[in-house]
């Protein structure tokens, strides 16, 4: 049936079986960069004889600007086209990248490799929110990233667990990333045959919220046309001009550097101490299952993009996550029989939580 012709309607009950598809889609989206958290860095090591950490780590510098970029244009591009097919040409672009990861014999390939992982990650995570998004509606737009980012970051602590786990067994490849090719196939296929368009929830939330209430109906979610801001405006907006936006932007911006240096650092500093694969592994995956268990309670308590009474502020509880980012490395020590990885565990993302609650 033609997604068109469907009721439209706003509400997570209203649109469970959706919401909750979205959610396991996300759970693959996490799985697919949760891949490379344990094993890649320690392959660049011990498979290429890469010395330099800078060079081991050029692949989440190549991740991470084609991720920056194609979120740019992301939700801009599926105002015109869709969702839908936004989401679909993601997984598209992801579904080469465990083979290349299998068969590379040049770091440089890691690089493309992470090009076409980043591009992924920025369609399809971006479409899982924004849909999640258009179907909760205005009450429950907390609830709804608060799960998504459970989902996801869940899915990458657990992928990062077991590829460790994995290469612990067998070896650092290629092994591992037979599942990446089985999570890329069944994102795909969920998301061509089972996702239904979900902008039509979006235009309806637009006319109900214009409109005066009663007036606007779930048969005609057409809009006003209103000017519509070039990109070139809104980047200005989110980046500078308007300082609530700066301020997201900017804890955003630190987020993200803390989690490259995750990725990337830890692995390896690990390694230098002779923690096994597994065991850095599983610091690796308790690291985002924490991650993500604060997403959700974060994003449920506080609600700061729906109606409802905020718990605090968003900008408390971003300042409370960054001091918490701040102090966490500070724990992780170094004992004379290795890293006392449990110590950046224990004490620091739990004062995280304690101090989003």
């Amino acid at each position: 049936m033609d997604d068109k012709n469907e009721t439209v309607r706003l509400g997570l009950r209203e649109n469970l079986g959706q919401f909750s598809l979205l959610v396991l889609i996300n759970i693959f989206v996490g799985m697919m960069v949760g891949l490379e958290r344990t094993v890649v860095p320690l392959i660049g090591e011990k498979e290429f004889g890469l010395v330099s950490k800078t060079a081991i780590v050029s692949f989440i510098v190549s991740f991470g600007v084609t991720k920056a970029i194609c979120n740019l244009f992301a939700a801009r591009v599926s105002e015109t086209v869709g969702r839908k097919k936004v989401l679909v040409a993601g997984w598209l672009i992801g579904l080469p990248v465990p083979f290349i990861i299998i068969f590379a014999n040049h770091w440089f390939l890691f690089d493309v490799a992470n090009v076409l992982l980043g591009m992924n990650q920025a369609l399809c995570w971006s479409m899982t929110v924004i849909m999640k998004v258009d179907l909760a509606g205005p009450k429950r737009r907390g609830l709804a990233l608060g799960l998504n980012e459970f989902a996801g970051y869940l899915a990458v602590g657990f992928t990062a667990w077991v590829t460790g786990y994995i290469a612990s067994v067998y070896a650092l490849r290629p092994q591992p990333f037979y599942l990446g090719i089985g999570v890329a196939i069944a994102g795909l296929l969920l998301s061509a045959w089972l996702t239904k368009e979900s902008i039509h929830h979006a235009k309806l939330e637009a006319k109900l919220h214009h409109a005066a209430p009663g007036v606007a109906t779930a048969g005609n979610t057409e809009t006003p046309n209103p000017r519509r801001p070039s990109l070139r405006e809104i980047f200005a907006l989110a980046s500078w001009k308007d300082r609530d936006l700066f301020s997201c932007s900017q804890a955003g911006l630190v987020n993200n550097l803390n989690d490259g240096m995750s990725w990337g650092i830890y692995p390896l500093f690990f390694a230098s101490f002779g923690l096994g694969v597994a065991s850095i592994g599983d610091d690796q995956g308790r690291l985002s299952r924490y991650l993500g268990n604060l997403s959700a309670c974060h994003r449920t308590l506080q609600r700061s993009l729906g109606t409802e009474a905020p718990h605090c502020s968003g900008h408390d509880c971003a300042s409370r996550g960054h001091l918490a980012h701040g102090t966490s490395p500070r724990v992780l020590r170094v004992d004379r029989g290795g890293p006392s990885s449990g110590t950046w565990h224990s004490h620091g993302l739990p004062d995280a939580a304690r101090g989003d609650q």
